[in-house]
């Protein structure tokens, strides 16, 4: 595995560049390298409790998933990753979730019969919803985080700098999600605008100020100051468009010092 700059290379020597080369090794030696993308401590959490780890890496493709539980038998995921490269030799971060195991479970991703609603798309489950926005998650969020992608960007940064790729493309699905990657360092390739749209209209007197009218629980007056009460706001519709379309990027190694919502109230756990 490399450090630092230093470039990828296979057993034999052979400089890699492409998650498309990755997916060429053997198996064993593919998944090494896949393996240091895991954060340190959640290895030492899932060595000491029998936790189980795939990667989906198939040869001919440009992409990876690595999905761990900390116990095969699980039916939810303590960490979820998925990783491919474009055309224009940029890593794209497709998904990334790590929650914790031992976290009461909010079923905020299932409808009211129980099936999957595809992050909300296929219909809201409010009760859950609601109580999962009390106990301080964000949309989509089943558990609550695990503080670990701040250890976690460093190696996909390390892993892509080594392939010779030099930014790192994601869209948040959600606003809080996009003011966290402007915490480790993001900008905007589109959206800024909008994100900076938003911070003005939740502003005392502005547009969607006004529309936080109790008329739903995720609409009362207040959530305007913190990113979890904007979040669940925009979840919940309150932008005259649905959220769509934000793209972010990250240069290797460099912080963009971005901050579209610079008055904050600062309360909310970090994943």
């Amino acid at each position: 595995m490399t450090t630092g700059n230093e470039a990828l290379r296979d057993a034999r020597g052979v400089e890699l560049y492409s998650l498309y080369d990755i997916n060429r090794l053997p198996t064993e030696e593919k998944e090494r390298i896949y393996h240091s993308l895991l954060p340190q401590r959640l290895v030492a959490l899932l060595e000491h409790g029998g936790g189980d780890v795939r990667f989906i890496a198939p040869e001919g493709l440009r992409l990876v998933r690595i999905e761990a539980r900390m116990s095969p038998a699980d039916r939810d995921l303590v960490f979820f990753l998925e990783l491919c490269d474009t055309q224009h030799r940029q890593m794209e971060l497709s998904f990334c979730i790590i929650a914790d195991p031992w976290a009461p479970r909010f079923d905020v991703d299932l409808d009211l019969e129980g099936r999957d609603n595809c992050f909300a798309t296929l219909g809201r489950n409010l009760p859950e919803e609601e109580r999962a926005m009390a106990a301080g998650l964000f949309p989509n969020q089943t558990r609550r985080g695990m503080r670990m992608f701040g250890e976690f960007l460093p190696r996909l940064e390390r892993l892509s700098a080594g392939l010779d790729m030099q930014l790192i493309v994601a869209e948040p699905l959600t606003y809080d999600n996009a003011i966290r990657y402007e915490r480790y360092g993001f900008d905007y390739l589109v959206g800024k605008r909008l994100m900076q749209e938003i911070d003005q209209g939740f502003a005392p007197g502005g547009t969607l100020y006004e529309r936080l009218d109790g008329s739903t629980p995720f609409r009362r007056r207040g959530m305007e100051r913190t990113v979890l009460g904007r979040s669940w706001a925009i979840h919940d519709g309150i932008l005259d468009e649905p959220w769509d379309g934000v793209r972010i990027y990250k240069t290797i190694g460099v912080n963009a010092g971005v901050d579209t919502f610079p008055n904050r109230e600062r309360k909310e756990r970090q994943s």
